[in-house]
């Protein structure tokens, strides 16, 4: 975990940040706006010139435009869960995107630095809603505690619509004639995050959080784009691109299959610009843990960088694949990638 210091910790443990947010109640206003870089120097009377030149080199701030938040859910610590809808520029599709940041993100002393970015998607069609945006399954909360005890990272969570409709899985890919669900996937959806958040200009800020039909999308979002995501965990995943709408895009479909792609890139050198990291889950009560393993066998080489959560009387669901992260799933993705930098 890069530089997940004990600053980053007490930070939380003393709650000492200040929530930049509209009304609590469901509906309202709520903005991400983080403090100014003005505001890390005030504090500390001062900047330290090695922190702050990291920070700066590594930090991309807000492009713009600022989408309008409103509130979808609180959690314990105060945080919220803002919704909005993103008209998608590259792929044209228009869908809902759910959006928290952990405390660490409006506390001053990182201002200037930007955030771990964790795309989060949900199983079955996904659609009109993404489950992770609800505050039952206790993924916020989590990363929250998981973070104070140092076993995460504090991840700005982005939770947008994994289909179209819920006639059909498009698995996240561009299938000719369809919705262009690959690039509002893993186009439209990190320039929106860019454009309202503090992020690393690396991938070594960005990764996926997926179960089931949302594992596979996260698991091949990544094998397809190492330049641009680092990690993923992938929950009870499905392994081969099955939509229906594939029929007679048997190349299409190919660019997309998961094994393929991890083929491809585990026959490349490792090095520090290409490794992925696969962190699978699967409960011993389902079907998945015999895929994933089967996986991991066939496809642990190269930059292909693999570990398994094996989950005991875990199920096919969500609160099974939280206690996998708690597990060890989310402390091994942070330990490879890049933490928020204070300016002390």
């Amino acid at each position: 975990m890069k530089r997940l210091s004990k600053a980053l910790i007490a930070a939380v443990a003393l709650g000492s940040v200040a929530l930049v947010s509209g009304c609590s109640a469901e509906g309202e206003p709520v903005t991400f706006d983080g403090p100014s870089a003005s505001a890390a120097a005030g504090r500390s009377g001062g900047t330290d010139g090695t922190a702050a030149a990291e920070a700066a080199a590594k930090t991309l701030m807000p492009t713009g435009p600022k989408a309008e938040f409103t509130t979808q859910n609180t959690i314990d610590d105060g945080t919220r869960i803002g919704v909005t809808t993103l008209h998608g520029g590259k792929s044209g599709f228009t869908g809902k995107v759910w959006v928290w940041a952990p405390r660490q993100y409006f506390d001053p002393k990182y201002a200037n630095s930007g955030f771990p970015v964790l795309i989060a998607l949900p199983g079955g069609n996904g659609y009109p809603n993404n489950y992770w945006m609800g505050t039952d399954l206790k993924l916020q909360s989590s990363i929250s505690r998981w973070s104070k005890e140092g076993r995460s990272l504090p991840f700005i969570v982005v939770m947008p619509v994994l289909n179209p409709d819920d006639k059909y899985y498009y698995d996240g890919s561009d299938i000719p004639g369809q919705p262009k669900m690959g690039t509002w996937m893993t186009e439209d959806v990190p320039d929106f995050v860019r454009a309202n958040f503090r992020t690393f200009k690396s991938r070594d800020g960005w990764a996926f959080m997926g179960s089931s039909s949302g594992a596979f999308v996260g698991l091949k979002s990544v094998l397809k784009h190492p330049d641009r995501f680092k990690a993923v965990i992938a929950s009870g995943p499905d392994i081969v691109p099955d939509s229906p709408l594939w029929a007679g895009h048997a190349a299409e479909q190919a660019a997309n299959d998961p094994e393929k792609l991890a083929r491809a890139l585990g026959a490349k050198p490792s090095g520090k610009d290409t490794d992925v990291y696969l962190a699978f889950q699967a409960g011993t009560k389902e079907s998945a843990l015999r895929k994933a393993r089967a996986f991991i066998r066939d496809h642990t080489k190269g930059p292909v960088k693999t570990r398994l959560q094996v989950i005991q009387d875990g199920e096919h669901n969500a609160r099974t694949y939280v206690q996998g992260m708690e597990d060890g799933s989310i402390e091994w993705i942070s330990r490879h990638m890049q933490a928020p930098i204070p300016t002390p």
